[in-house]
């Protein structure tokens, strides 16, 4: 027996009525469908949150996707934006000046690449995992040599794992930038809390002790047993924090912003420690305005940096330029392009406020002088806001193994001058091998 099918409408015998209402609702039907499908995509592509994955213990990979009409909002934002007016000096000394910042927000909606960022971090092994029920953003990349060293590098504000992407290379093969395969590291990158693409914490406790702890247990579960680290800014708290917490794995530590503040003096200050102290008083009058607005109302700035990407850019534009060696011209060292990558990584991410809570957590307490007991090294960037002299770091790190100042650089040490980091990651962990 064989039998066909047809459309029930078209059935011959069926009243006129009935098969008129029949092919009404199948038409309805696929109208509804149609319109649904179209609703979906609409929805997808005026989506402007970046919507993290859920994360457990399991290592799961990562990639960015940034949505479309989040980058046609940025664009419409900065079209929109309300300027100031012009400063009344002729410097940077009430902030960053009219022109310079019209001229970045300009470049940004015009000119720079909205899918840059996306296609440098994807081009990078990311990965997402859950530690205390946080989910946490790293970069991870091995190194073909077997025998290279484990470390986990930490950033911290206004900075990201964007400013070691162009140290990734030369750290995890080094053979093809001029070392050896003794100078080979296995390279982790996490982005801190609230930052990047890092879950947001939602209550208080996430200092930068805990991070500490943290990351020892981000480095045991990629399955190192014996690492070291390394940080400046907030990454130097994380991996002080570390150091003092004597955390599993670890055996030597660098800093690039070694935290020896309130100084160690001792007695009748030298005439190097007199210069230190001058500068660390100067910064402390007129370049803190910032970590004590963040410190104290973390909420109350996040509004205007998640609601206007141009005041998110000139509030970290600004510490480029300053904080940089570059006598207020960050462009020297670092294009708009890579600014931009960091700045847009922020701006997208919506971490203007949560990234500014990590100083109400953690500023006025545990970012201060911590006696360690474990290897320390230090490399001095001539650039950078501190400038320690080395009996400040002898007083207050037992096994002091490793200073050195350099020859330029600054803040964003990695960022500015990734030739230099690298040599120094080099020349300081070589007899951690």
């Amino acid at each position: 027996m064989t039998s066909t099918s047809s459309d029930a409408s078209t059935s011959p015998g069926m009243d006129p009525m009935r098969r008129k209402v029949l092919r009404t609702a199948a038409w309805l039907g696929t109208l509804s469908l149609g319109t649904g499908l179209a609703t979906v995509r609409d929805a997808e592509a005026n989506a402007m949150d970046i919507v993290l994955p859920s994360t457990s213990e399991a290592v799961t990979p990562f990639q960015v996707a940034i949505p479309p009409g989040a980058l046609r909002d940025l664009k419409v934002r900065l079209a929109a934006t309300r300027f100031p007016e012009k400063e009344t000096v002729d410097d940077w000394s009430e902030g960053v000046p009219l022109a310079k910042m019209k001229a970045l927000v300009e470049y940004w909606r015009s000119s720079y690449d909205m899918h840059r960022l996306e296609r440098r971090l994807n081009s990078v092994p990311q990965y997402r995992t859950q530690i205390d029920g946080l989910g946490i953003h790293f970069l991870h990349v091995r190194s073909k040599h077997e025998n290279a060293l484990p470390i986990v590098l930490t950033h911290g504000w206004p900075g990201s794992v964007i400013e070691f992407l162009k140290v990734i290379g030369p750290l995890t093969d080094p053979t093809a930038h001029g070392g050896t395969a003794d100078d080979a590291f296995h390279v982790v990158i996490p982005s801190l809390p609230g930052y990047g693409f890092s879950d947001k914490p939602t209550e208080r406790g996430w200092g930068i002790p805990h991070i500490a702890r943290a990351w020892a247990v981000l480095m045991k579960r990629l399955g190192y047993t014996s690492w070291v680290a390394q940080g400046g800014d907030w990454g130097a708290g994380v991996t002080t924090w570390m150091a003092k917490q004597h955390v599993e794995g670890l055996k030597a530590i660098h800093l690039n912003l070694p935290i020896l503040f309130p100084p160690p003096v001792e007695g009748e200050p030298t005439a190097e420690e007199k210069v230190a102290l001058a500068k660390g008083a100067a910064f402390a009058n007129y370049g803190m305005g910032y970590s004590k607005l963040q410190s104290t109302r973390p909420q109350t700035i996040g509004y205007s940096l998640s609601d206007s990407p141009s005041g998110q850019a000139a509030w970290i534009y600004e510490k480029f330029a300053q904080w940089s060696d570059t006598n207020n011209e960050p462009e020297r060292e670092l294009s708009r392009d890579e600014m931009l990558d960091n700045i847009t990584l922020y701006w997208l991410a919506n971490t203007g406020a949560s990234s500014a809570r990590l100083y109400f957590e953690s500023f006025a307490t545990d970012f201060s002088l911590q006696k360690l007991d474990i290897p320390v090294g230090v490399s001095i960037f001539p650039g950078e806001i501190a400038q320690p002299p080395r009996i400040w770091g002898e007083r207050t790190y037992s096994k002091l193994f490793y200073w050195n100042e350099v020859a330029k650089g600054g803040h964003f040490a990695a960022f500015e001058q990734p030739s230099i980091f690298v040599a120094e990651l080099r020349a300081c962990f070589s007899r951690m091998r």
